[in-house]
């Protein structure tokens, strides 16, 4: 069976984790001298609260080259082949760091794959190809169908302030914001893995309908869309546009996760966003709700 490995950008919840068995390479968190390795030495909560008190932002490095050989070294006596999900290498050193430890195991069949995306959609495509691994699909088929996913992956965010990506320096294309961003509430998104400006509006109101309008005019009718909503420390609003989005599209139900400390230290508390696939002849039926099943 092919084994998936993957990173806490993705903020996956613990519990798919542990029931495919899934290595969470953590991210490295900074606050002045102290680094913490994050989902281990600092969780969600904890690092909100370190992030509200500091007097100056944190700082994030990628995995260390170590702890995936540590992983490997365990999952490769299996002969099994081994696939690595991570972020986009414009926002995250990780996939160079798992494509340098994978390089000291020549003989073991070990794939990095660069989704483009990061937080709940790449979350959605981990959890997808550890399901497709464990109903027996091998590692050409996973990969096939997650390079599909990733042409269709839409995620569209607010934060409440630029300031984070702009001293981050993951702004991207949104730069051309900066100069109105007291005046404007935007509206982000990925594009070709990097964040990039797609919509301002004068209001939080105004922006919270316009990524609803965005969500009804991409989101697929034929249960194939994944859909998941993210938020940084602004859980009501979440559960709100979970459930908005889930009358309107007849969803049981959203997944809601966390935005992982090392994007939310780059994009600030108060992010809300939205992730789908939109819609693909070819693309895997989803369960009754639109997301992955076990």
């Amino acid at each position: 069976m092919v084994r998936i490995v993957t990173d806490t950008t993705a903020g996956l919840p613990r519990e798919v984790a542990e029931r495919y068995d899934i290595p969470v390479i953590p991210q490295i968190v900074s606050f002045g001298d102290e680094s913490y390795l994050e989902g281990i030495e600092l969780d969600n909560a904890g690092f909100m609260e370190r992030l509200r008190s500091s007097r100056e932002l944190p700082k994030t490095a990628a995995p260390p080259v170590r702890l995936f050989v540590d992983a490997f070294e365990r999952l490769v006596p299996s002969g099994e082949p081994i696939l690595c999900i991570h972020p986009s290498t414009l926002v995250s050193g990780t996939v160079r760091s798992a494509t340098v430890a994978a390089a000291e195991f020549p003989e073991a069949d070990i794939r990095v794959l660069d989704t483009r995306v990061v937080a709940s959609p790449l979350a959605t495509m981990v959890e997808l190809a550890a399901c497709w691994a464990a109903d027996g699909l091998g590692a050409d088929s996973i990969v096939a169908r997650l390079e599909a996913m990733m042409r269709r992956c839409r995620l569209y965010f607010l934060v409440a302030t630029l300031e984070y990506l702009a001293k981050g320096g993951r702004i991207g294309g949104a730069a051309a914001l900066l100069g109105t961003v007291l005046r404007v509430k935007p509206i982000l998104t990925m594009c070709d893995g990097r964040v990039e400006a797609y919509d301002r509006q004068r209001t939080q109101s105004r922006a919270l309908a316009r990524l609803k309008e965005l969500v009804a005019a991409e989101y697929p009718a034929d249960g194939t869309g994944y859909p998941s909503v993210m938020h940084a420390g602004v859980p009501a609003e979440a559960e709100a546009l979970a459930a908005d989005l889930c009358a309107h599209h007849g969803l049981e139900r959203i997944p809601i996760l966390d935005v992982p400390p090392a994007i939310v230290t780059h994009g600030g508390p108060g992010i809300l966003g939205v992730a789908f696939f939109a819609a693909d002849d070819g693309a895997v039926p989803a369960g009754e709700d639109g997301h992955a099943r076990p």
